[in-house]
């Protein structure tokens, strides 16, 4: 062999030893390689003390990571403002109940019955460890009571007590009474989400204006009445409130008595002097019209929402009424009836412009 080739190969053979020794070392001294992962932190729940009523509760509530607002445990909380709560199994939802204030609340659904009206608070209630939580908000917007949060405290401040005690009165004509199951209403000054909603219970009083005694069977749609009820009313639309009594202002009832609210489409006149109007709009009972004629007659009492008199003039085309009258009608199309009181959505521009008579 060559002395040339004898050198290439003597290379080459050491080169491999070398290169396969240092595999053989390197084998030995790597470690493995962790693959990389990405480290996920989760924020713990905060614990949330209650305070209520300058006493500290001894269950907690909670507030979760980005969450708008704490959740407070519900029936520790309502028991202690005087609320008997009922659990009802099958649609997971709790009642609540203080003498006329009631409410329901429903797990997962974020949709807070308030006697019968639905509010929504932007929080669903939750149900952990057997125990119904409820959004702060819920103790302030739909009980009514002051809430005040700093850090991981909540405090509350029971005003519903002390606001109930602040009677104030409200006058108007009764559009509607609600009597399911055992909790009643009587909605006054407007229909639908307007005016207002008399929450009333075994404690309210009934009477007649010379004080006889009523109960809210002798009640109908269309008496003028005055209400005195709590200074605090909900934020629904109507808003609802605590009334401890109803005072009827007319001189009579008037038994059967059926209601139609909208606008009035004609103003017809006799010619023996006799003017109807014809009404199109809502009938506020079952037996009642959506659209009717009526004729006024000199028993006919015309006043505004709150119950105070105003004049026929008022009854022109397109003015927004709630006409009120027997179930005696006429078989014609429209029926034809006698008004026994037409009260008038009065807007202040009208009763400014209204003529002097």
């Amino acid at each position: 062999m060559k002395p040339l080739m004898k050198k290439s190969l003597a290379v080459l053979t050491l080169s491999t030893m070398m290169t396969t020794g240092a595999a053989y070392a390197s084998t030995d001294n790597v470690q493995p390689i962790k693959a990389l992962t990405p480290v996920t932190i989760q924020a713990a729940m905060s614990t949330i003390t209650i305070n209520l009523n300058g006493e500290s509760l001894t269950e907690n509530g909670y507030q979760s990571p980005n969450a708008a607002e704490p959740m407070l445990p519900l029936r520790a909380v309502a028991e202690k403002l005087g609320y008997t709560l009922t659990w009802n199994q099958e649609t997971l939802s709790v009642d609540l109940n203080k003498g006329p204030l009631f409410t329901t609340v429903k797990t997962g659904e974020d949709r807070y019955g308030i006697n019968k009206m639905i509010t929504t608070l932007g929080t669903a209630p939750d149900l952990s460890d057997n125990k119904m939580y409820v959004p702060a908000s819920f103790v302030s917007k739909v009980l009514n009571e002051s809430v005040t949060v700093q850090g991981n405290s909540v405090s509350i401040t029971s005003v519903t007590l002390t606001e109930q005690q602040k009677k104030v009165q409200a006058t108007g004509v009764i559009t509607a009474i609600r009597t399911e199951g055992k909790y009643s209403s009587v909605q006054i000054q407007g229909i639908g989400t307007e005016g207002l909603v008399l929450n009333v219970g075994d404690e309210t009083l009934y009477q007649m204006l010379d004080g006889t005694k009523l109960s809210l069977s002798d009640l109908h749609v269309g008496l003028t009445v005055v209400a005195e009820h709590s200074l605090a009313a909900t934020l629904s639309l109507p808003p609802q409130t605590p009334t401890s009594k109803i005072t009827v202002l007319d001189p009579a009832r008037q038994a059967d008595l059926l209601g139609t609210a909208g606008q009035i489409e004609e103003v017809r006149s006799s010619e023996d002097g006799k003017t109807s109007i014809l009404i199109k709009g809502t009938k506020l009972s079952d037996s009642s019209q959506s659209e009717i004629v009526l004729q006024l007659t000199d028993e006919t009492s015309i006043i505004n929402k709150n119950g105070e008199s105003v004049e026929k003039a008022q009854l022109v085309k397109g003015a927004q009424v709630v006409g009120f009258y027997g179930p005696a009608m006429t078989r014609s199309l429209p029926p034809m009836g006698k008004a026994w009181k037409v009260v008038v959505d009065l807007k202040e521009e009208q009763a400014e412009a209204a003529p002097q008579m």
